[in-house]
């Protein structure tokens, strides 16, 4: 490999089509570490000849693992059986057992994990300094703070060394380190990615989130980390829509002049003018609204009960060994001693009523469009202060969580003095896809590269069109991605929207086939067969009849019903078609049969 490879997914993918090894671009990873020559940015680097393993094991490329060998990193307070997470507290470090639920289905998904990424202590901050194996150092900047909680992440990323990497964010911290190092951050509806596995810093509050250089790359990572996980009580079965282009004249919510808070930064008060002035040329219709109930609800976060949450997560430290912790961490954990029961219900009690005072600014409107942070921070300003900064970085992302909103952080052009530009896109739970698309067309905005890196910014994603009307159909044999009958879904203007799997009720056959092999999914009683793996599909209404003449007997549509207990419409075969047909329902999963069919 002579030239470095940009790192995002369709370089990627056109470099492995063309016969590109993941040990090369493996090689490519570890030499952009060791030119960065930051020792801040990782906790735990795996070794090299490990990765390389992976990536041989890998074998013949892969197009229908969407994340074939693809490096990624993530924070180091997710478990990866066999290694030590630290939460950024030496004192805390265990080995893992068990490897967290979204890590899993990214490696199951064909990514090479790299490394685990340093973090604020105990995920508690947004700077990015609070910790005790030495701070990473801003990729664009070395004097800028780094971003935190999740700055090993951010920093990753900004230098290119990996496609994505995961963070978490309980007040911003999937947010503030994209802003800091010109990437994007996305940061989940609560409850999409399970928490199995993940440290928690405010359990009710935590996410997951996902760093990379595009929007398009966050997304599809995002979208095959997410699944309903039954072992995790916060848990959401939440629908991943399909990036699609958004509604010709949105109306985006801004705050107003009287309320907007810049901290007397002009060039941050003027690259944000810009970009909305840029939307509205696009059609978008701008609400101006007080800020002021927002801020209220960003300020419970730390100077409210919540504060009491992330002792829970320290408790056995904080009352055994408080030394043990940073000691800004535990200055700021340590104000929960003087909370009561009685102080959470008030806390929940003011929180209903901001959000109630709220919702009438934000009724009507597809998105908020707010500054992903105020101004910028440096290091020495924090040296100097080591909280006021921190709690001033959190403006625009405190509240987000606890009002139960998903959203985005998106590279805008460069500010007048050079510094990343950088708007965030927040809209109410599930609407994930309306906020992604909708940074897309600022992404698309003026000229940069892509984080700290040299590589030009590529051209913006074509979307689908959005359909006004549309069907969701499971498939779970040859009309899924890659197989043989996909055309008859694409060709209709079909988008696949997730993978899943059935409920434990189903068996599964290979009916016998003079052509195009295909499976038979037939209900049995509860829990009397295995969990299927499944395609979801949206279609254009107008397009349903058609497709369905297609489908010959014994096959049908049907209501399957899948694993988080909801249904969908999808393929069912008559159960007096499987005498003669093989049961494969101990693979459970069609490209697992073809495969064996193979050898």
């Amino acid at each position: 490999m002579s030239a470095a490879i940009p790192l995002t997914l369709d370089a990627l993918r056109s470099a492995y089509a063309q016969g590109t090894s993941p040990v090369e671009v493996v090689a490519q990873v570890y030499d952009r570490i060791d030119a960065v020559a930051d020792p801040g940015i990782f906790i735990t680097l795996f070794d090299r000849a490990q990765v390389e393993a992976a990536a041989h094991a890998l074998g013949a490329y892969d197009p229908n693992l969407p994340l074939w060998g693809v490096p990624f990193a993530i924070k180091d307070n997710m478990d990866v059986a066999g290694e030590v997470t630290t939460a950024g507290c030496p004192d805390f470090a265990y080995t893992a057992e068990a490897t967290s639920t979204v890590v899993q289905n990214l490696l199951d998904a064909g990514a090479l994990l790299i490394g685990k990424t340093n973090l604020d202590q105990f995920a508690t901050g947004l700077v990015g300094v609070r910790t005790p194996y030495g701070a990473p150092l801003n990729s664009i900047d070395p004097d800028i703070v780094p971003g935190g909680s999740s700055g090993g992440s951010g920093v990753a990323v900004g230098h290119g060394i990996v496609t994505f990497a995961l963070g978490t964010d309980t007040a911003g911290s999937g947010r503030v380190p994209a802003a800091l190092n010109n990437i994007v951050g996305l940061k989940p509806t609560l409850g999409s990615l399970s928490a199995t596995g993940l440290v928690p810093a405010c359990r009710t509050l935590d996410t997951i989130s996902v760093f990379a250089l595009t929007v398009a790359d966050a997304y599809a990572a995002f979208g095959v980390a997410a699944s309903y996980d039954a072992a995790d009580s916060y848990s959401r079965a939440i629908g991943i829509a399909p990036l699609a282009q958004p509604a010709p004249y949105p109306v985006i919510a801004i705050p107003s002049p009287d309320s907007i808070r810049f901290e007397g930064d002009t060039a941050q008060a003027a690259s944000f003018a810009s970009v909305i002035e840029a939307l509205q040329e696009q059609g978008a219709v701008i609400r101006e609204i007080d800020f002021s109930a927002l801020y209220d609800v960003a300020e419970m976060l730390y100077y409210g009960p919540w504060v009491a949450e992330r002792y829970a997560a320290t408790e056995a430290l904080m009352t055994t060994n408080p030394d043990a912790l940073f000691p800004v961490t535990r200055k700021i954990i340590s104000g929960a001693e003087a909370l009561t029961a009685v102080d959470a219900f008030k806390g929940l009690y003011r929180l209903k009523d901001l959000i109630r005072k709220a919702e009438p600014l934000i009724d009507g409107c597809d998105a908020l469009c707010v500054p992903t942070i105020p101004t910028f921070f440096t290091v020495a300003e924090l040296e100097a202060d080591p909280i006021g900064p921190n709690n001033k970085l959190g403006t625009y992302t405190n509240f987000v969580n606890l009002m139960d909103m998903c959203g985005i952080a998106v590279p805008a052009p460069p500010r007048s003095d050079g510094r990343p530009g950088s708007v965030t896109f927040l809209a109410s739970a599930g609407e994930d896809a309306k906020v992604a698309s909708l940074a897309t067309r600022v992404e698309a905005m003026g000229t940069r590269t892509l984080g700290a890196t040299d590589w030009a910014r590529p051209a913006a994603p074509v979307l689908a069109a959005p359909c006004s009307s549309a069907i969701q159909i499971a498939v779970c044999g040859a009309h899924m991605d890659g197989l043989p009958l996909n055309e008859h879904l694409t060709s209709r203007g079909a988008i696949k929207v997730k993978t899943t799997r059935t409920a434990a009720d189903y068996g599964f056959y290979a009916l016998p086939s003079d052509d195009v092999a295909r499976p038979a999914l037939v209900r049995h009683a509860t829990e009397q067969g295995a969990e299927v793996s499944l395609e979801i599909w949206e279609m254009p209404e107008a397009q349903f009849g058609s497709f369905m003449k297609t489908i010959p007997a014994p096959l049908g549509i049907g209501t399957i019903k899948l694993v988080d207990g909801s249904t969908v419409q999808g393929f069912l075969c008559e159960a007096v078609a499987i005498d003669g047909a093989t049961d494969i329902t101990d693979l459970a999963d069609w490209r697992a049969y073809i495969a064996q069919s193979r050898t």
